[in-house]
């Protein structure tokens, strides 16, 4: 299912098999909570190189609802995209005092923000809804603490995401589609271990380390991964949530993590923030008002074959909001050729080197 098929130090180059075929690690995943990356059309995300998305599976299981994903053959088919699709169980919702009422050892109590309906989910309730959508790459369900929550909150969730992750694996039916274990623990180094040891009990067929970038600082993160992920199996997949601006994904390649997603990319764009090899460039700036390059000179995304950084700096200045799409293209489009251009330094021993050049020319531009 999982091959490691370059490696250099930690950082690796694997092959994980899934229903829509081979896809090759490190990979990064563009978020389309609802079957939708904001303001790109799903026939776009081919040429951006986009290998993997991830979705919600609690949303979808309240708009559109799987009686019409059904009638699509699962969410692939409703969506018009034949790459990998993950899911997420909802657990992120859980931090979110709109959709969350109560959670105890048997199950979670959401509101439909829609109906304000109350919904039950049992853990085998939510493998039913994945199994339905026919996702790629189901996540149980787990319990997310919110930054900040008590430790004995903290400890609740690591036994309870334990809990549900085992009645997950029992009730998981679907041969084709894997099913990834979350790490919980907050800050915690011993609730981390803790919940690393009992998720990997169950023998998932990849583990994430979820609960992160919802508010703790650089170095609390940076604690946290470098605990997790080097007692996490070499043999299977390594997938770290919601975690993706440019150093932090060299930094955890070479710790060895494989998989990706963050809304850091096309958040970002939709502020006006574009990225070149040099950093971080806003856009809406007037040192940009008369800028006639592209937002970088290399790239051979569409926006910079065609537009200038003067262009959408004009557009930005007008309201014309067509800006937020254009950045969003050209921001998916790099993060893509930028994990291309480190598979290329892992398969040639040169990752340490690519990371250091690359991370000292692109500090502190336009910040």
């Amino acid at each position: 299912m999982f091959e490691v098929k370059y490696s250099d130090g930690e950082a690796r180059i694997g092959s994980f098999e899934t229903r829509h075929g081979r896809i090759e690690t490190p990979f990064f995943m563009p978020v389309a909570t609802k079957l939708s990356v904001k303001l790109i059309e799903p026939k776009e995300l081919k040429p951006l190189n986009v290998e993997a998305i991830i979705s919600n599976a609690l949303l979808l299981y309240l708009r559109p609802g799987l009686e019409l994903i059904k009638k699509f053959k699962g969410v692939h088919g409703l969506m018009g995209f034949d790459k990998v699709i993950f899911t997420d169980s909802g657990g992120f919702q859980m931090i979110s005092d709109k959709f969350l009422v109560d959670i105890n050892e048997k199950k979670c109590r959401f509101r439909d923000p829609y109906t304000k309906k109350i919904i039950d989910m049992y853990p085998e309730k939510n493998m039913d809804i994945q199994e339905r959508l026919r996702s790629d790459v189901a996540m149980c369900l787990d319990y997310m603490p919110r930054h900040g929550d008590s430790l004995e909150k903290i400890k609740k969730s690591v036994k309870i995401t334990y809990e549900w992750g085992k009645r997950c694996k029992e009730s998981h039916a679907d041969s084709k589609q894997k099913l990834f274990g979350i790490i919980q623990g907050g800050l915690s180094k011993e609730l981390r271990e803790k919940s690393c040891e009992l998720m990997k009990s169950l023998d998932f067929d990849g583990y994430a380390i979820g609960g992160l970038a919802i508010g703790e600082n650089k170095e609390e993160l940076k604690k946290v991964i470098d605990n997790v992920v080097k007692k996490l199996p070499k043999e299977k997949p390594r997938y770290l949530m919601g975690v993706g601006s440019i150093p932090e994904i060299f930094e955890n390649i070479e710790k060895g993590i494989d998989c990706f997603d963050s809304c850091y990319v096309t958040r970002h764009a939709r502020h006006a923030v574009a990225f070149t090899k040099k950093g971080e460039i806003r856009l809406e700036k007037g040192i940009y008002k008369e800028d006639f390059n592209p937002i970088e000179k290399d790239c051979k995304c569409d926006i910079c074959k065609n537009y200038s950084r003067a262009y959408i700096n004009y557009l930005i200045k007008i309201n014309e909001y067509n800006w937020m799409r254009l950045v969003s293209l050209h921001n998916i489009y790099f993060i893509q050729n930028l994990i291309k251009e480190i598979k290329e330094a892992i398969k040639e021993k040169r990752f340490k080197e690519f990371k250091k050049e690359y991370l000292s020319r692109s500090s502190g531009l336009d910040s």
